[in-house]
């Protein structure tokens, strides 16, 4: 029989609850939500949080900046952005006669890049190695961004004027898109009675540090997957690979990915294991982006990915 989670965690789990009731109190109504961008917290992810504007995307990615004592900096990405405004910039030092090195605002442990598609391919491209590989190249040189790291992006996936899309190589950096939708009625009488100038927000309080995020990260590393799950996970992500409706499936970083990501869920929950839930829960905000169709290909529209991957879940036995 599985155990929960061990009682020497006990703090962490509190700390955990603590930090979910914080951003709860200021982003009302939208639970799944707000437990897909700890999972991705967790998991050592990055977080595109795609939906139509006023919904909330902005202040989901502000309360969990700011219930962590951690810096944090947000880059409204425009078509005039270069990469030097997100990287930093070299300037000459009369005084020593060299170079001097000026962060940009991706030095900073939670970035907010607020729509990430509004700026140019060129700009998205600067983001690449940073998500990837933890570091930005100066001069040739590497420096490491210090841990925990993660970029929340938004954008609205219905506004094309001046836009860009997202490049598969650069959405396949993000381990989950998230999408919120509309609140219920009653959630939106809540928000309306209770934060119409969002000064909620503003005097959030953080409720753990930088130390606590890396402990809980090193944690989910350890909650155990039985092979019965490794075999559901692969056995979804070949399902993408074979479907007739996808030219490209779910690469083995996706599947790594989930893999993160069911962990995460599980700490999440308390346990030191993983169920089929955790997998099949996030399997379609974790590869739906990751996949390409063939209708994308042929007129751009990535509309069925969702719908496709949803068939494939209801197709393959989960595992009792």
């Amino acid at each position: 029989m599985h155990s929960t989670a061990s009682i020497k965690d006990s703090d962490l789990l509190d700390k955990l609850q603590q930090l979910r009731a914080n951003i709860e109190s200021v982003f009302i109504g939208k639970p799944e939500a707000i437990s897909q961008i700890l999972i991705g917290l967790i998991a050592r992810g990055h977080v595109l949080v795609e939906d139509v504007p006023g919904v909330g995307k902005t202040v989901l990615a502000r309360a969990v900046a700011r219930s962590i004592d951690c810096r944090f900096s947000r880059i409204q990405l425009t078509p005039d952005l270069l990469p030097s405004d997100i990287l930093g910039i070299s300037v000459y030092n009369d005084k020593s006669g060299l170079f001097d090195y000026k962060p940009g605002p991706i030095f900073s442990n939670i970035v907010l890049a607020d729509e990430i598609n509004r700026t140019t391919p060129r700009t998205q491209s600067a983001l690449l190695e940073v998500m990837n590989e933890t570091q930005v190249s100066v001069d040739g040189q590497p420096m490491r961004l210090e841990q925990p790291f993660m970029v929340i992006a938004t954008q609205n996936p219905f506004e094309f004027e001046g836009t860009y899309f997202l490049p598969e190589n650069q959405l396949d950096r993000f381990i989950l898109r998230i999408r919120i939708g509309y609140p219920s009625r009653e959630d939106e009488r809540l928000v309306l009675l209770q934060q119409p100038d969002r000064a909620p927000l503003e005097a959030l309080r953080p409720v753990m540090g930088a130390a606590d995020v890396l402990h809980m990260q090193g944690v989910a590393d350890k909650v155990r997957v039985d092979d019965v799950l490794m075999d559901y996970l692969q056995d979804i992500v070949e399902a993408t690979r074979r479907h007739e409706a996808f030219e490209v499936g779910v690469s083995p970083r996706g599947a790594l990915a989930l893999l993160r990501a069911a962990r995460a869920s599980a700490l999440l929950q308390g346990r030191d294991y993983a169920v089929p839930d955790d997998i099949k829960a996030l399997a379609l905000p974790v590869f739906a982006h990751r996949v390409v169709s063939k209708s994308y290909l042929r007129d751009g529209h990535m509309g069925t990915n969702d719908q496709v991957m949803l068939e494939i879940l209801e197709q393959i036995p989960v595992p009792s």
